[in-house]
C-alpha cells in the first residue's frame, strides 16, 4: 500500500537573533519524501547560512540521485571556513521516506532520532550504523514504517532545553522520548512538532539558549475532506456539483448557506440549526444527515484561514490552540482541516450569491474567492495535498 507522509516542523530562534541557525528542507519526489534538518556551527547569520547551504545541497543532491559519499564530500568541500574557528561545520539529520513505508536515516553530529513505534507504542532511539565518510563518522539506517508510526529529528536546542534554567543537564534525549510517548499516540506528525517546540519555548522560560528545531514525519493512510462551497455559475449545474460532491471517498463539508439549500434541495435532505455553536464572530454550524459539517460562508471560512496562519507562522501558545478548540464552525474546520485529513478537494462554485446583491455587500463575493483561493495556497504550505473544481 502507498501511504501518504505527512511532515510537521517547528523552530526557535537563539535570543537575540533574527535569524535561525538552523533549517528544515523538505522535497516531495515521485516515490516520497526527502526530509533535511541541519544545524549551522554556532547562530545567527553565519549559521544560518551553513544550515541553509548544508539542507539545500543534501536535498537536491539526493533528489537526484546521488550517494550519500558523495553528499557528505559535497558539503564538507561546500562550506565557507569560519575565520575564527577555522572550520566549515553543519550537522544534518536526514530522513528519506518512501511511499511504502522504507525509511532510509542518515544522521551526523545531529541528536538520535526518536522512532515512535505505533503497535509497540514506544519511542524507541535510533542511532544507526557508523560509517566513515571523508573523515566524517555518519551513521546510517533502515525503518520499515508502517502506518501511524512516527520519526522526529530535532536540533541539540531541543535535548538542552531548560538547561541552566530549570535543568542542570538540560531536558536530555531520554526526558524527551518520555514526552513524546504520551504525544504521539494521540496527534499527528503537525501536532506533535508544535507541541515539543512550545514545551522547549517554556523550559527556556521564553528565552531560548540555542536555536531549537523539531520536524516530526508519520506515515498515514489517505484521508480526504471534500469541501462545497459557493453557488455553480449556471444553476443546471447544482445536480452535477453535489452528485460529484456526495460520490467523492472522505468526508463532506459544506461552508455557506446557498451552498447547504442547494445540497438539501438536490438530496431532500432536512438541516436543523446547532446554536449551542453561534458566537459573537461566527454563525452557528447546521446538522445535515451524511455530512460532517456544514458551516455559514465568509465569516467562517475568514475566521478559518486566520487560525491556519497563526497555527503555520506561530509558535503554539495556549491561545493559539484555545482559539482553534473552541466550538464554533470556524474551530471545528480547522481542526478537521489540520488534524483529520491529508487530501483537500475544493468544489468552488463562482456565481454571484443573490443574497448579497445588495450595494454594502457587494464585495462578498470576489473576497470569497479571494479567502477561499488564500485557503488554499494555506493548506499547501501545510502540506496538504489539494485539488480544485471550479462550478
Amino acid at each position: 500500500m502507498e501511504y501518504f507522509i505527512e511532515v510537521g516542523w517547528d523552530q526557535l530562534n537563539k535570543t537575540g537573533e533574527e535569524l535561525c541557525g538552523d533549517q528544515v528542507e523538505v522535497v516531495r519526489t515521485e516515490d516520497g519524501m526527502i526530509v533535511v534538518l541541519s544545524d549551522g556551527l554556532g547562530s545567527g547569520v553565519k549559521a544560518h547560512i551553513l544550515a541553509t547551504m548544508t539542507a539545500k545541497i543534501a536535498a537536491t543532491m539526493l533528489k537526484e540521485g546521488l550517494d550519500i559519499t558523495e553528499v557528505v564530500d559535497t558539503i564538507v568541500n561546500t562550506l565557507p571556513i569560519c575565520q575564527v574557528r577555522k572550520i566549515a561545520y553543519s550537522t544534518f539529520t536526514i530522513v528519506y521516506v518512501r511511499h511504502n513505508g522504507e525509511a532510509s536515516i542518515i544522521q551526523f553530529d545531529n541528536p538520535p532520532i526518536f522512532y515512535y513505534d505505533k503497535e509497540g507504542n514506544q519511542v524507541y532511539k535510533n542511532s544507526g550504523v557508523a560509517v566513515e565518510i571523508n573523515g566524517k563518522k555518519v551513521y546510517q539506517s533502515k525503518i520499515q514504517l508502517q502506518k501511524g508510526d512516527c520519526v522526529i529529528a530535532v536540533s541539540d536546542g531541543v535535548i538542552h532545553a531548560g538547561l541552566g534554567v530549570i535543568f542542570n543537564l538540560g531536558w536530555t534525549w531520554e526526558n524527551v522520548a518520555q514526552y513524546l510517548n504520551r504525544l504521539c499516540p494521540k496527534h499527528n506528525s503537525l501536532y506533535i512538532s508544535k507541541a515539543l517546540i512550545a514545551t522547549c519555548r517554556d523550559l527556556y522560560d521564553g528565552k531560548p539558549g540555542d536555536d531549537t528545531t523539531a520536524v516530526a514525519i508519520q506515515l498515514k493512510e489517505p484521508k480526504y475532506i471534500n469541501l462545497f462551497t459557493g453557488p455553480p455559475l449556471h444553476k443546471e449545474n447544482d445536480a452535477a456539483v453535489v452528485q460529484q460532491l456526495v460520490q467523492s471517498p472522505g468526508k463532506k463539508i459544506i461552508c455557506g448557506g446557498t451552498a447547504a439549500n442547494i445540497v438539501a434541495r438536490e438530496l431532500n435532505c432536512d438541516m436543523q440549526m446547532d446554536l449551542t455553536t453561534v458566537t459573537a464572530q461566527i454563525p452557528p454550524i447546521t446538522h445535515m444527515k451524511g455530512f460532517e459539517l456544514v458551516t455559514e460562508g465568509i465569516l467562517t471560512l475568514r475566521e478559518t484561514l486566520e487560525q491556519l496562519k497563526l497555527f503555520h507562522t506561530h509558535s503554539l501558545t495556549r491561545e493559539i490552540s484555545g482559539r482553534i478548540k473552541e466550538k464554533n464552525g470556524a474551530a471545528m474546520l480547522t481542526q478537521i482541516l489540520l488534524y483529520d485529513c491529508t487530501h483537500v478537494n475544493f468544489f468552488v462554485g463562482r456565481a454571484v450569491n443573490p443574497a448579497h446583491q445588495s450595494q454594502d455587500a457587494a464585495s462578498a463575493i470576489p473576497m470569497k474567492l479571494r479567502i477561499v483561493g488564500e485557503l488554499i495556497n494555506m493548506l499547501k504550505k501545510i502540506g496538504k495535498v489539494v485539488y480544485v473544481h471550479y462550478y
